[in-house]
C-alpha cells in the first residue's frame, strides 16, 4: 500500500463528496428519533421516529453502493464485502436524546456558522454515523475501479438505541456475532480505551406526596443528563414567594404558583462547569418554606443528591487509577400517581460496583421516606490500549493532527462496551478556542467544527486501511 498516495486519494476524496455529506447529515438531523417505546409496533421496536432515521441511513448507505441488511428495525449494517467474511465495522447510532430547552438555533436542522455545524446529532451521533458510511464508500469506490476486495469485510453497523438502552447491539450480536474489530466514532479524540460502570436508579415516595403543599415536580429530559430546568406547582400566592437568583416565579391559578430553576445543564458524565436545576430548586422550595411534611423528607434528600458529583455528600465516592473518580447526579423528578420520582445516574470506577452503590442509595431512600429501585448496571469496560488495533489508530491520529496520542478511559457510555474487541474514537476534539455559543452533545445549541468533521473522516479512512492490514482473523 502506498501511504502518501492513499493520503492524497483521501484529501481529493474528503473534498470532492463533503457537501453531499453536510446535506446527509441535515437529512438525518432534521428526525426527531427519539425512543418512544409507547408506540412501539413491529418492526419499529423503539418507536416510530427512530425507525425513520434507521430507514433513513439505511437509504443513505445504499445509495453510497453498501449492502444493506435490516434487523426487524431494531438495528441495520451497510457492508462492503471482503476476501474474508470477518468483519471490521464502525458503530454509530441515529436516535438522539430529546431536544431539551435553550436553543438558539434550529434543533431539528444543520446551520452552519463560522465553520461549526448546529444541531441536535451533528456531534452525538448522526454527524459521525454519516463520516462512517462515507469512509465505507471510499473504499467502495476503489473497489469498484479495481476489482480488488479489501481483505476484510467492512461493515458501517446502524444503530439505533444508544442513549438509552442499547438495547439494539444484542440483537446484532445474537444474529451476527462478534467483529473482528470494531470502533464507534461518538467521542473524543484521541481514542477512549475504558469506559466507566453505569448505574441508574430510582427514587419513589412511599406514601402520595402531591396532596400537600407541593403539588407537582418536573425536572429534566431523560436520566443521563444534568436538567437546565427544573419546575414545581405550589399552593402559594406568587406575589408573596421570595425572588432568588436563577429562579422564575409566576401565578398559575388560583392558589398557585409556578416555581421555575434555571441550571445548566449537560451529560451525566461530564458534570464539571454544570448546575443542577432540581437541586436549585430544591433549596428554593426549603428556603421559602414551601415544604410540608408530606414532601419535606424528599425535598432534603434531592438538595443531599445534588450536593456534589462525586459521590462524597451521600456516600458513594470511589476513584481508582485507571478510570479516576466516581460522578453522581440527579437526573430527573417527576409526579407519577402523586408521589414523587427522582433518578439518577451514575459513573463508577473498578473500585466499587452497581450493588454497592445501590445498596447505599437503599440506606439513603430508607432514611427520606422512599423505595430505591436500580434501574440498570452497565460493568465498567476496558481493552488494553498496546494492542496492535489500538496503535494503529493511535499512530494515524497522531500523523494527521501532529498531537501526542494517548488512549483514555470515560465516564459516558459508548458501544464499544458491548463488544469484545472495541473502542470509541473520536471525532469531537477538546478545543479550547472553540466559540462560547457552541455547544455540547446532549446540550442546547450541541455543535461541531467542520474541519475537525472532515480530519476525522480522513483518519477513519486511512486507519481502516491499516486496520485491513493486520491479522485480525487469529485472535
Amino acid at each position: 500500500m502506498d501511504e502518501q498516495q492513499l493520503k492524497r486519494d483521501v484529501d481529493a476524496y474528503v473534498d470532492e463528496i463533503w457537501e453531499d455529506a453536510v446535506e446527509d447529515i441535515r437529512t438525518l438531523v432534521k428526525i426527531e428519533s427519539v425512543e418512544d417505546r409507547a408506540h412501539a409496533e413491529p418492526g419499529k421496536p423503539w418507536g416510530p421516529a427512530a425507525n425513520v432515521a434507521l430507514v433513513a441511513a439505511e437509504r443513505i448507505a445504499e445509495r453510497l453502493g453498501l449492502a444493506v441488511t435490516d434487523l426487524d428495525g431494531y438495528i441495520g449494517y451497510a457492508d462492503l464485502a471482503g476476501a474474508s467474511d470477518a468483519c471490521i465495522a464502525t458503530i454509530a447510532h441515529t436516535d438522539i436524546v430529546p431536544l431539551g430547552l435553550g436553543w438558539n438555533f434550529p434543533a431539528l436542522d444543520v446551520t452552519r456558522k463560522d465553520g461549526y455545524l448546529i444541531g441536535r446529532g451533528v456531534l452525538d451521533d448522526k454527524g459521525p454515523f454519516i463520516l462512517s458510511l462515507y469512509a465505507a464508500h471510499f473504499f467502495a469506490r476503489r473497489v469498484e475501479a479495481t476489482g480488488e476486495k479489501l481483505p476484510y469485510t467492512l461493515r458501517c453497523i446502524i444503530g439505533n438505541n444508544e442513549e438509552t438502552s442499547m438495547g439494539d447491539v444484542p440483537v446484532y450480536l445474537e444474529r451476527c456475532g462478534e467483529p473482528a474489530f470494531c470502533f464507534s466514532p461518538d467521542a473524543d479524540f484521541p481514542l477512549i480505551c475504558g469506559e466507566k460502570g453505569i448505574t441508574q436508579g430510582q427514587f419513589r415516595t412511599a406514601e402520595a406526596a402531591a396532596d400537600g403543599r407541593i403539588v407537582e415536580l418536573d425536572g429534566g429530559t431523560v436520566a443521563n443528563a444534568i436538567p437546565g430546568l427544573a419546575t414545581a406547582l405550589v399552593r402559594a400566592d406568587a406575589a408573596a414567594l421570595p425572588a432568588a437568583e436563577n429562579i422564575e416565579v409566576e401565578p398559575a391559578g388560583e392558589g398557585l404558583a409556578r416555581i421555575s430553576a434555571h441550571g445548566i445543564g449537560g451529560h451525566a458524565s461530564m458534570p464539571a462547569g454544570t448546575a443542577n436545576a432540581i437541586g436549585l430548586l430544591a433549596r428554593y422550595l426549603l428556603d421559602a418554606g414551601l415544604v410540608d411534611d408530606a414532601s419535606r423528607a424528599f425535598v432534603e434528600l434531592q438538595r443531599e443528591l445534588t450536593e456534589d458529583t462525586d459521590g462524597t455528600h451521600t456516600g458513594i465516592a470511589s476513584c481508582d487509577d485507571k478510570f479516576g473518580p466516581l460522578t453522581c447526579i440527579a437526573g430527573t423528578v417527576r409526579t407519577v400517581d402523586g408521589h414523587f420520582v427522582q433518578t439518577i445516574d451514575s459513573r463508577y470506577p473498578t473500585s466499587t460496583t452497581g450493588d454497592a452503590i445501590a445498596a447505599r442509595m437503599g440506606e439513603l431512600a430508607a432514611a427520606h421516606g422512599c423505595a430505591y429501585t436500580k434501574l440498570e448496571d452497565k460493568v465498567p469496560f476496558y481493552i488494553d490500549p498496546e494492542c496492535p488495533e489500538i496503535s494503529t489508530l493511535l499512530t494515524t491520529y497522531s500523523e494527521y493532527t501532529g498531537k501526542k496520542a494517548e488512549a483514555f478511559c470515560i465516564g459516558g457510555g459508548t458501544y464499544a462496551r458491548k463488544f469484545k474487541r472495541a473502542c470509541a474514537f473520536g471525532p469531537h476534539e477538546n478545543n479550547s478556542d472553540e466559540p462560547a455559543w457552541v455547544g455540547m452533545e446532549h446540550g442546547a445549541d450541541e455543535g461541531i467544527s467542520e474541519a475537525d468533521l472532515k480530519r476525522a473522516l480522513k483518519i477513519y479512512i486511512v486507519s481502516i486501511a491499516r486496520l485491513m492490514q493486520l491479522d485480525l482473523e487469529s485472535k
